[in-house]
Formats: C-alpha cells, structure tokens, sequence
C-alpha cells in the first residue's frame, strides 16, 4: 500500500504507533519522524512469507488484534505479505505458488517469519504433503532474514517440553542461525515484531544477545522494571490470591512470579494497547519468553526455589543477587526437569529451613 494509506489514517494515532515503535527500539523521540518516513514510505516494502507450521495460531492472533492504531494493517501493508495459511484468500496450487515465485523472483531480499515449532519426527507435522521441515529449509535458503516470532519457534515452547513425542524443535536449531532473529512470547506483542522489522528497514540487523534475540526487547528482567519491585524490597508480599494484597500491588513472588529470571519489556510495553499486562492484572510472570519454558517455570504457581526474599529468615535478602544467583545456575546448565522437580522439592525444605531458624532464634 502506498503512502496515502497512512495520511488516512488519523495523524496522532500514527504518530503514536511510531513512537510506541521508537520506545521499543529503544529511541529517543528525535527518531519519531524518521520512523514515519519509514512506515510510510512506499519503496521498501520487503515481500514476506509467513509460515504457520506447529503452533495454536496464538501469534497470528496476538498480530491481527493489535491496535495502536491497527498494527496488523500498518505491518500487512508495509511488508506486502505473500503468503500467510490464516488470512490469505489464496488456497491449494494457487497459495504454493506464491511461495515460489517470492523464492524464485525475491532472493536475498523477503523476510520470512515462522510461527510454531517443527516437528522432525517424520508424519508429525506436513503441509500439503511435505513435511514442516522440509518446507522451512527450503523457504528459508535464500531469505535475507527469518524471525522466529513466538516462543514455539524461537525455543520450542509447550510443544518442546517433555516427553516431546514429535521431536520438535526450534527454527534455529535446523537453519542457518545467523539468519535468525527471535521474538519469542506465548504470544508474542505485536510491537515486537513491529519495531524489530522497522529496525531491519532503518538499520539492518538488530543487536542479539547470546539467545538470538533482539537486545532492546529483551535486554532486562521483568524484575528490573517491575512497579510491584518496591513492595520486593520491602518485604511485602501476596500470600494468597484473592487477598486485598493483590490490589495494593504488593510482590507476587510467593506465588511463582518468574520476574527475576525472565528477560523482556513487558512492564513497559503492556498489553492491550498498553492498558495491562499480566503482573498488573495480579498474576505472577510465568516467564513465558524463556528458552526453557514450560518446564523450567513449572509449576507455575510454585516459588522459585532458593530465591532471597527480603524479611524471611535464613534466605538471601539482595533482590539484584537473587537474579545473578539464578542467572549462574542457568547458565550452567540446570536441566528443565531438574529445576521443575526442585521446585516441587526444594519449596518444601525452604519452608521447613525457615520454620527451624525461626525456632532457633526463639530458643
């Protein structure tokens, strides 16, 4: 679509989106004209080929109902979408060919975006009689960037958690992975994947952390920038859901917030146009952006073991050494199914452990 689409629209939600898209890059708002030039502009309209592989369709979702304005229509229309299974009019030969011709006529130059895991187990995910991954190898060859928008495709998500019957696995772990960027979220923000392609048109490449994705999206701890972080340090906390506790924003980390070890913007960016997001609704963070999720923050609603609370006996009481203690032992390895039995376990000891050293100092 070309430029008078945007002058269509209503200019201070335009502007808005634009500086919602400034915020997320982590811009000051002197970029908020040049990134409505680059929306509105008519010549870079890179082609693009969605991939619907195995997933619950939750992203395409999260994308079409965004509105800040629409974002779904900002982001059909700039990036000239060829090929998307959930919206697309096209069917059977007619949709297969658009594939082709976008790969045969656009080398090196469309974006193809991959929602869903891939199975690798033969017969457990094909479409139109090709297996999954298969496809994606073939579409992504020659793509000059694949996102990995979800947490499905970008580690696997619930289909990946264990037993795994279809041997699922990330879109990273079977293409070239420089040519790969993640967005993950179960699902994720649209201006996720807004401002991650408005950076590929103004920038190029965005700065990647270790995990593939984009730094200034997921570059701190919901935990840094929690607004119930102060009730953290203080020693305030939701003992049980349905207290007036909850509405007085007091710490959700008694009961399973995954804050502290979980790495994106969401308290800035929010839901819903910006209205909520899940800890301000007054549930825990379940850490669904993790490469290790579900297993790792299951049970959910479970505390983190050997997590320092402020005000309990026995236990660290530095909310910055609580991420690095946990953070290390990520970073060495914890298997999923050993954190996941922790959890179950090690709660239990930490209660009994605080119990005692209360009796203790009793005494």
């Amino acid at each position: 679509m070309s430029r008078e689409f945007f002058w269509q629209m209503d200019r201070r939600d335009f502007l808005k989106l634009c500086g919602g898209v400034a915020a997320a890059l982590g811009l000051s708002e002197v970029s908020v004209p040049k990134i409505a030039e680059v929306l509105a502009a008519s010549a870079a309209k890179p082609p693009v080929i969605w991939l619907e592989l195995g997933s619950c369709t939750g992203d395409s979702c999260s994308f079409l109902n965004a509105d800040s304005p629409t974002a779904a229509e900002v982001i059909l229309n700039q990036l000239s979408v060829r090929y998307h299974e959930a919206i697309m009019a096209a069917q059977g030969t007619l949709a297969e060919k658009a594939i082709e011709d976008t790969i045969k006529n656009e080398a090196g130059k469309y974006v193809v975006v991959v929602e869903g895991v891939v199975p690798t187990k033969k017969g457990y995910g094909m479409i139109g009689g090709k297996e999954m991954q298969d496809i994606l190898k073939e579409v992504s060859a020659n793509a000059l960037v694949v996102i990995a928008l979800g947490t499905c495709s970008a580690y696997g998500g619930i289909p990946g958690g264990d037993p795994n019957p279809g041997e699922v696995k990330p879109v990273m772990d079977l293409i070239d992975r420089n040519k790969v960027i993640n967005l993950p979220g179960c699902p994720a923000h649209p201006m996720w994947l807004l401002s991650t392609v408005t950076h590929l048109l103004m920038f190029g490449m965005p700065k990647l952390d270790s995990q593939r994705r984009p730094v200034a999206i997921y570059g701190q701890t919901i935990h840094d920038n929690c607004p119930r972080r102060s009730a953290f340090d203080e020693g305030r906390y939701v003992e049980q859901f349905g207290q007036a506790e909850v509405d007085r924003d007091y710490c959700l980390i008694k009961k399973g917030c995954k804050g502290p070890i979980t790495y994106s913007n969401c308290p800035q960016q929010r839901w819903n146009s910006g209205k909520n997001w899940c800890i301000g609704a007054g549930a825990p963070c379940i850490g669904c952006v993790d490469p290790k999720f579900p297993d790792a923050m299951s049970p959910f609603y479970d505390r983190l073991p050997d997590i320092g609370i402020p005000g309990v006996a026995g236990l660290r009481t530095d909310a910055d050494t609580v991420g690095a203690v946990v953070g290390a032992a990520t970073a060495i390895g914890i298997a999923a199914h050993a954190v996941g039995a922790a959890a179950k376990g090690k709660l239990g000891r930490a209660d009994e452990a605080e119990k005692k050293s209360g009796k203790a100092s009793r005494a």
